[in-house]
């Protein structure tokens, strides 16, 4: 397994990020926990859930069973990079959401409880709250370093200037702020490379990229409809942008054909050539699953190949090879 530091931080993590979505909705908690000790196994330490992934609304049900699994000892939660989120409704009460220092105090101690450990080392704000002013979250977070129960903070799916806003306000406390941003970020959804990824390397952010395939649309969906196999890409959202793209999906599977190597793995291998990337989530339902996610570790994509996959997938500007506003400007 491959190393990096999150960010501008000390912490060591891995290069790939487990995502735990799926557990407890679409992966058994006897599976979950399979995949959790096999990622130990091949020196997975970096783990990300949120408070609010689950079956039901308000349970936190991913948070405990990973507190379960933790509960089983054996190094299990020393060996753990644990991030989690607040921001969602937690309940369909007004303060049992967003980022104000009472939902958050509530929040932390709910996830602490599930989780059955006393601090969590990434706490992320699950998206930006437009309502509550930096003053009071850097306050609630400072309380909560205090306190020993969150190491660093991180944050997801914000703006670039959303992240400057953050750090610029931490700076003013004297506080460490921000050392990781989580976005969506793949071959076929570049924004962040506008504005996302430069904020993040000019403020010492680590970028953890969500949906590394695209909801399934960049893991080979063309191959697994001639074999007959169906998943998330079939549907919804992914659905709409595969149709949108479907030539440049063609051309991806052929390219990744032609390096004889799996339109996932290139996918991901990508994503982890990318200035700033620290590294990808990636789901797995199954232990076989995750086993073919580290074959993108070992892949190296040479300059002629990441050039044809600029051309397949073109950044979201004419001149997007530079970051903004030349990027749209000139």
């Amino acid at each position: 397994m491959e190393y990096t530091r999150l960010g501008r931080s000390g912490l060591s993590v891995s290069r790939l990020v487990l995502g735990t979505m799926n557990f407890g909705s679409r992966t058994s908690e006897e599976d979950s926990g399979a995949v959790m000790d096999h990622a130990h196994e091949h020196g997975i330490n970096f783990f990300d859930t949120a408070n609010s992934y689950g079956a039901q609304q308000g349970e936190g049900l991913t948070e405990q069973i990973l507190g379960r699994w933790f509960a089983q000892g054996g190094g299990r939660r020393e060996k753990t990079v644990l991030a989690t989120k607040v921001y969602l409704p937690m309940g369909d009460r007004p303060n049992e959401r967003g980022l104000s220092a009472l939902h958050i105090r509530r929040a932390v101690d709910a996830s602490l409880k599930r989780l059955q450990t006393d601090y969590i080392d990434l706490y992320q704000m699950h998206h930006i709250d437009r309502d509550t002013p930096w003053e009071e979250i850097w306050e609630a977070f400072s309380v909560l370093r205090q306190q020993g129960k969150v190491l660093y903070f991180g944050s997801s799916n914000f703006a670039g200037w959303h992240i400057a806003l953050a750090q610029e306000a931490a700076r003013s406390r004297h506080f460490l702020g921000l050392v990781s941003e989580q976005s969506i970020y793949n071959l076929m959804s570049r924004w962040a490379e506008l504005e996302v990824l430069p904020a993040a390397r000019h403020y010492g952010l680590g970028v953890i990229p969500w949906s590394p395939l695209h909801g399934g649309v960049l893991s080979g969906v063309l191959r697994k409809q001639r074999e007959g196999l169906t998943g998330r890409s079939g549907s919804g959202l992914w659905a709409a942008a595969f149709a949108e793209q479907r030539e440049a999906v063609e051309a991806y599977e052929k390219l990744c054909a032609e390096l004889g190597e799996d339109p996932a793995h290139v996918g991901l291998a990508w994503l982890l050539a990318q200035d700033g990337v620290t590294g990808p989530i990636v789901g797995p339902r199954t232990v076989e699953q995750l086993d073919g996610t580290l074959r993108a570790l070992e892949i190296t994509l040479d300059h002629d190949t990441l050039a044809k996959l600029d051309k397949t997938f073109p950044p979201p500007a004419p001149n997007g090879a530079k970051p903004a506003p030349e990027a749209y400007a000139w």
